[in-house]
């Protein structure tokens, strides 16, 4: 069910279809499963009209695809980005609907938002647009049907905006939004865990392939992309672990550490300051440090032994994939959602399969490397059903097992169902791992519920 419009959908539909192929042969009667989760469950598309500070009215369009709810309530970010289309929304609601079942916690697959965006925009036609897009979302949503959270261009301001839209329409106080502030229903550890869930996974990529790049060691060259929330939190988490911070980006270009030690943790609380008033990083004049119009850090690095794509989907290319080899990386963890192309994900496939565990390239799909944020969404979405409020320690202790427990599903998925010969130290595919994983966990509670047969 893939139209010629939907490019970013068929991407990923793809992927997941290649990576099944060998458990399909194997179990064939899932074929139909594949067939019917790929089509969402409901897709909702709205009109928003909002007054801009002038008083002239603004239009936009809302959306909301409630992909799929075998496991749970429908579950995912709301995008407030002017490239949000009905593509976009359908790959990241089918990626966010297996990435929820990597995490074992009881959430479906769901994804909205709306091309509006919020970069240049007053506070006040911030606050008018999120009351209207509330106006029309809140009858589709509930916290036992359908629970958004933030996502690009929605943050701690916009959720909180939606969620007093919300609990005025409904005259209810209930946990609807995740990504709440904290003294009002929020979780700790919630805008650091993507981040740091991040890093968590890739600890134990490294402890398996390459010990020698700990991130303990100050020589470990580290590459993250984008300047968000999610760059923002991977990069303090390496800088508290030891290792060495070589870059960030944002859509106008790179920002490369040129001296040594790289990024130091005053630069990016700078850079969090600049983000929050929707600046750039081609504003920062700082000695040690060279900005790159129109680049990402992939091909302007001699260097990189872990690259973490932390910006947005398609962002490294098959190009950018080769230069980061020829580099020497060893681990490319994404932090965003389909942060590679198909292409580049060749290329480290390739460099996986032509080494053993000392020698190769070892790739991790964001469904499963960055599952953190969801996970600690799920335990935010805990806590308010219990009217309790876990401390720091407590929630940070529970998304370091659940990245744990996610790493190990994928390795074995992937050393079960790959199709591949694993002799030799050979490493497993962690692509192929996960998205057999989470299809596998979808299908068969799909099936109990009488969703195919």
């Amino acid at each position: 069910m893939v139209h010629p419009v939907e490019p970013e959908f068929e991407q990923a539909l793809n992927e997941l279809s290649t990576s099944v192929k060998f458990f399909l042969e194997a179990h064939p009667e899932y074929t139909k499963a594949l067939e019917i989760v790929q089509i969402p469950e409901r897709v909702i598309q709205f009109r928003v009209v909002w007054e801009d500070d002038a008083g002239k009215p603004q239009v936009n369009r809302g959306f909301r695809v409630q992909y799929n709810s075998a496991l749970g309530p429908y579950k995912g970010g709301l995008r407030l980005h002017h490239s949000v289309n009905l593509s976009i929304l359908k790959f990241l609601g089918f990626e966010q609907t297996f990435k929820n079942a990597l995490t074992g916690l009881n959430m479906g697959g769901g994804k909205g938002g709306s091309d509006f965006d919020p970069k240049g925009r007053s506070d006040a036609e911030i606050r008018r647009f999120c009351v209207s897009f509330m106006s029309e979302l809140w009858r589709h949503i509930g916290e036992d049907t359908d629970v958004p959270a933030g996502d690009i261009g929605t943050g701690a301001r916009e959720v909180g905006f939606l969620f007093g839209q919300y609990k005025k329409l409904k005259n209810q106080f209930t946990g609807i939004l995740t990504g709440k502030g904290q003294h009002w229903g929020g979780s700790f550890i919630r805008p650091e865990a993507t981040g740091y869930g991040l890093i968590y996974y890739v600890l134990h990529m490294i402890e398996l392939a390459c010990p020698q790049y700990s991130l303990s060691n100050k020589s470990t060259l580290v590459a993250i992309s984008g300047s968000g929330n999610v760059a923002q939190f991977t990069a303090f988490k390496v800088l508290e672990l030891g290792a060495t911070v070589l870059s960030l980006s944002d859509s106008k270009g790179a920002l490369i550490a040129t001296k040594e030690g790289g990024f130091t943790k005053d630069l990016i609380e700078q850079v969090s300051a600049l983000k929050l008033k929707g600046g750039y990083l081609e504003s920062i004049k700082e000695e040690g440090y060279e900005y790159y119009p129109g680049k990402r850090p992939w091909t302007l690095l001699k260097t990189v032994h872990i690259a973490l794509p932390g910006a947005t989907q398609n962002e490294v290319s098959k190009e950018e994939a080769e230069a980061l080899v020829a580099a020497g990386v060893k681990i490319v963890a994404e932090g965003s959602n389909m942060g590679c192309t198909a292409e580049a994900i060749d290329v480290f496939e390739d460099a996986r399969r032509g080494g053993n565990k000392d020698t190769a390239v070892w790739y991790a799909p964001g469904k499963a490397s960055n599952c953190g944020g969801v996970a600690v969404s799920g335990l935010e979405m805990a806590q308010n059903s219990q009217r309790l409020s876990w401390t720091p320690a407590e929630v940070d202790s529970k998304l370091k097992n659940i990245m744990a427990e996610c790493y190990k599903t994928c390795f074995e998925t992937g050393s079960k169902y790959s199709g591949e010969s694993l002799e030799g130290d050979k490493l497993p595919s962690l692509l192929s791992g996960a998205n057999v994983a989470g299809f596998i966990k979808v299908a068969n509670a799909m099936r109990e519920q009488g969703e195919w047969w």
